[in-house]
């Protein structure tokens, strides 16, 4: 694609860290980067305002016709503006993230987004980090990382995230309630007709559970900067 500046596509189950390291390789190497899982939860948030039913495809298709999601960039991260409105704090509570998966199995929901996703990072420049990137939004993406650890581990992380390390010594129940939640989650991100999570076939995989954030930063790093190393940022 002539001109395309750098795509970096980073795909994996919840928990496995995605987010954090799309974000520190945008600022890393100045890169845009673009949340899908943040749009789902802005949609997710409007869903639940106008008390959709998340498994009803044809409402939340007429919906998605209405609706604008925007990612604005900024020092402090993305703002995620829902027509029109500031909801980057409203869309991490665990209600619509629960939400969210429910809403993007649907077909038409999925494909909606996807469009959204590519006219946004079509110029390239980007880091997008979500189920499908590297399979299905941007199969021809620069580099595909596909991240993954087992699911206790990713629990364990969603829990501290949600409580803070303070709280963790009686944290059995939660840790379950968390646990639980996840494989639900994992198993209709696997298993749904539509795009399926998978790894793409020339992804990087990388399994973090035995492994600290810096040295899985550390790995992405150096492969992004080989690739650099190899071809300029910007294609000719």
């Amino acid at each position: 694609m002539s001109g395309r500046r750098l795509i970096i596509a980073i795909d994996g189950p919840a928990g496995a860290g995605k987010s954090t390291v799309a974000k520190h390789l945008a600022a890393h190497f100045g890169l845009l980067n673009l949340e899908t899982g943040a749009m789902y939860r802005a949609f997710a948030l409007k869903a639940l305002g106008r008390r959709l039913d998340p498994g009803d495809a044809a409402s939340l298709e007429r919906l998605a016709a209405s609706t604008e999601i925007v990612l604005e960039p900024g020092p402090a991260g993305n703002r995620v503006l829902l027509d029109g409105a500031d909801v980057t704090e409203r869309i991490r509570d665990a209600e619509v993230t629960q939400a969210a998966s429910r809403v993007s199995v649907h077909p038409a929901i999925r494909a909606w987004m996807v469009d959204l996703q590519r006219e946004m990072g079509k110029a390239g420049g980007v880091v997008m980090e979500g189920r499908d990137i590297g399979t299905v939004v941007f199969p021809d993406a620069d580099l595909k990382f596909f991240l993954d650890a087992s699911p206790e581990a990713r629990s364990q992380r969603r829990y501290e995230q949600a409580t803070g390390p303070v709280e963790i010594a009686a944290a059995s129940e939660g840790i379950s309630a968390v646990s639980k939640e996840l494989r639900e989650r994992d198993d209709r991100d696997r298993n749904r007709k539509d795009s399926p999570l998978r790894p793409a076939l020339d992804a990087v995989i990388i399994d973090s559970t035995a492994l600290t954030l810096d040295e899985v930063l550390g790995r992405i790093e150096s492969i992004v900067k080989e690739r650099l190393a190899t071809e300029p940022l910007v294609r000719e």
